[in-house]
């Protein structure tokens, strides 16, 4: 039996020496994404101060925000509940952000929970009573939710009334709960694991996709204005470009950014200022950091370019298979850096190219290589 094991096969940890628990976590630390864009447990009192709770204020998305301004208009005009929406796409794109203005504009209390919150049905029992006319319930990573609570749902979506069985056997009982009419907003980053009989049932899709650098440096320039940072066009575009099109990535660099320009630089912030902090976090001027360097050098130095099953990848570079599909080849995907097929992962010229100019670049980007 392992020393580190008890015969439940649990881990001891508070009897492994303090060293070893620190190695460890600093090893977990080490091996997550530089510019993930997952937030971290200290953005998420940031992003609250940094999120515009008008739609007006919101940047980019143009579609998304005009279809929402008609149906938010359309539903005011006739004292009407909004239609359910479901909000799409890659993490950090602004699905909660826009679920808080649609409730912000429709003058309606928000609820917010999450899919993996909800581990029962009678979980939202309460949740649902207590919303009034109007009422929005935000649901997060909705297609985490059991099938038993995502089937207890549809009649609420539908007729506003839901059905709830206590007891069993001779002594079962139903119990219908009449409910006031309220909006589901849900927001998903794998729309293609929700049931079709969910998805059929919003009224309102509405994908996000990455943002243009241009959009990202309105972002940055309003963050920086509220976090009393002074920002020039070009230190915003820097940052903006080694964003991955994230506004969550571009608010966390700029961050990073003045504490290195209060740090280093005396305060000065300009774009040779900014592109410093950055070189030093890891991030190169495509926005890629060392893992995705990892996959990408991976891919052309052991398998000759590719292609290469998810799999295999995953087993060379020891990390999770998910890990790698989820967190870092949408962005490669995105930029042209990747190519997946029926066959495998592949790494396209244009990844070739960026890599050998990182190797050959005099100004002390090898490291990043």
């Amino acid at each position: 039996m392992s020393p580190d094991s008890v015969p439940g096969g649990l881990p001891q940890e508070s009897k492994r020496p303090r060293a070893r628990r620190e190695a460890i976590d600093f090893e977990r630390d080490e091996r997550k994404k530089v510019v993930s864009a997952e937030p971290a447990e200290d953005d998420r009192i940031l992003e609250l101060n940094l999120r515009p709770s008008r739609l007006g204020d919101f940047t980019g998305q143009k579609t998304v925000k005009e279809n929402l301004s008609i149906a938010i208009q359309a539903s005011l005009k006739r004292s009407e509940p909004m239609e359910h929406v479901l909000l799409s796409g890659p993490p950090g794109l602004g699905k909660t952000t826009l679920a808080h203005i649609i409730a912000h504009e429709m003058g309606a209390k928000i609820t917010a929970t999450s899919g993996p919150a909800i581990e029962r049905a009678g979980d939202l029992i309460g949740v649902l009573t207590n919303l009034n006319d109007g009422d929005i319930l935000f649901i997060d990573e909705i297609h985490r939710l059991s099938k038993v609570v995502e089937e207890f749902i549809y009649p609420a979506m539908e007729n506003f009334n839901i059905d709830f069985v206590i007891d069993k056997g001779p002594y079962a009982k139903t119990i219908k709960f009449t409910l006031k009419r309220f909006s589901l907003i849900g927001a998903t980053t794998r729309s293609g694991l929700l049931s079709a009989p969910m998805r059929d049932r919003f009224g309102i899709l509405a994908h996000l996709d990455f943002y243009e650098p241009e959009d990202l440096v309105q972002i940055v320039k309003r963050s920086a204005g509220l976090l009393s940072i002074r920002i020039d066009d070009s230190s915003a575009m820097e940052i903006a470009r080694r964003s991955r099109g994230t506004p969550r990535i571009a608010n966390r660099l700029l961050r990073r950014v003045r504490d290195f320009s209060q740090v280093k630089a005396g305060g000065r912030l300009d774009a040779d200022v900014a592109a410093a902090a950055l070189d030093g976090q890891g991030v190169d001027r495509a926005g890629l950091d060392p893992m995705d360097r990892r996959v990408l050098r991976a891919i052309m130095e052991i398998y000759n370019g590719g292609p290469v099953g998810i799999e295999s990848l995953a087993a060379t570079l020891n990390e999770e298979s998910d890990t790698i599909v989820d967190v870092v080849e949408p962005y490669l995907l995105k930029a042209g850096l990747l190519k997946r097929t029926a066959r495998g992962r592949s790494a396209t010229r244009k990844a070739v190219d960026h890599l050998g100019r990182l190797a050959k670049d005099p100004s002390g980007q090898r490291s990043l290589f």
